[in-house]
């Protein structure tokens, strides 16, 4: 029985793969949501292997191209079946890092859909190419991992916890080594099609504009939207914040003991060849602008609530009032 899983490419004492580091800002990303409910997943029904056996496993949950009919549960149930447990382990350990950043960015809902997606990828290639059946999560980390490498191309991994290695070098030779498997004569026990399957469906997932986000973002990797919190000086705040300072608009109108060298005298206005309402109208005009600058910082920090809401939630956790907040301050943000 093939498996789905590149458990030979990182094993101790291969090519060791390590720890990543992503920059994730101040105290790195937590395990969202989804990321935690697959890896425990992942962990207790390898564990009912273990206990029931492996083959028993396999039949039920396997995908297998030639019980389709029969098993059509396996498309999906097959992600969570592993053969041994660095197979489980290395898959794990996908998940763990390169899931919880896109978790954030994309959201919960749409991070399972796309690690399914992903995964039945992998079906559609195996089915097509493969009459062989298979198991594990590597379909559905390729996707992610090749996703990740899309939005965050520059950011560190580490081998042997030492030599850092561009993330988007790692995966294009981990896609190429997976090609050059399907196509060789290597009969390995590795299902290197199902990894094809899931990293092309991953990118045209991502280039589909289907999820938000899915540009190339920070180079250096995941900031504080992917996990970390902390305040920022957004595009919102810095386009806006140069509306007082444009030379559109009224200025506002200063006067009394505060200004050094200038009297109050009953005479000043006619002195300086202004009216009396003249005078009325510039500080009419100086407390409307002081009234704007306070409704424009009340709503520069609203925007900044939301924003931190995307970046510990996901875009899908906005209410429609927050979604038009944002649509608002982007069409101010263009007219400056």
């Amino acid at each position: 029985m093939d498996r789905s899983g590149g458990v030979r490419f990182g094993r101790p004492g291969s090519t060791g793969f390590g720890s990543a580091g992503f920059g994730g800002g101040p105290g790195g990303f937590t395990v969202t949501p989804w990321v935690k409910r697959l890896l425990i997943a992942n962990a207790v029904v390898f564990l009912v292997s273990v206990g029931v056996g492996f083959e028993v496993i396999a039949d039920l949950f396997a995908f297998s191209p030639s019980r389709l009919a029969t098993r059509p549960w396996g498309m999906l149930t097959y992600m969570f079946v592993h053969q041994g447990l660095w197979h489980l382990l290395i898959n794990l350990l996908f998940i763990f890092f390169f899931g919880p950043p896109l978790e954030a960015r994309w959201g919960s809902d749409l991070f399972i859909k796309f690690y399914l997606v992903c995964g039945l990828g992998g079906v559609l290639l195996s089915f097509v190419f493969s009459g062989a059946s298979i198991v594990g999560a590597s379909a559905a980390c390729y996707g992610i991992m090749l996703s990740f490498a899309m939005i965050w191309p520059n950011t560190p991994v580490y081998i042997w916890g030492l030599v850092p290695v561009r993330v988007k070098w790692l995966v294009i030779f981990l896609v190429l080594l997976s090609f050059a498997s399907a196509i060789g004569p290597a009969r390995d026990g590795v299902a290197h099609l199902a990894h094809l399957g899931g990293a092309v469906a991953g990118f045209l997932l991502v280039q589909s504009g289907w999820l938000p986000g899915s540009g190339r973002s920070d180079a250096r990797g995941p900031g504080p939207g992917a996990g970390g919190r902390g305040r920022r000086r957004t595009p919102w705040r810095s386009a806006l914040g140069r509306r007082g300072r444009s030379g559109r608009g009224p200025k506002a109108y200063t006067s009394g003991p505060g200004r050094r060298g200038r009297k109050s005298r009953p005479d000043a206005p006619a002195a300086r060849g202004e009216s009396p309402a003249t005078r009325v109208i510039e500080a009419f005009e100086g407390r409307r602008a002081a009234k704007r600058a306070a409704r424009e910082s009340a709503e520069l920090d609203r925007v900044d609530a939301v924003l931190d809401k995307i970046s510990a939630q996901g875009i899908n956790s906005l209410t429609a009032e927050e979604r038009d907040l944002l649509d608002k301050v982007s069409r101010q943000t263009r007219a400056n």
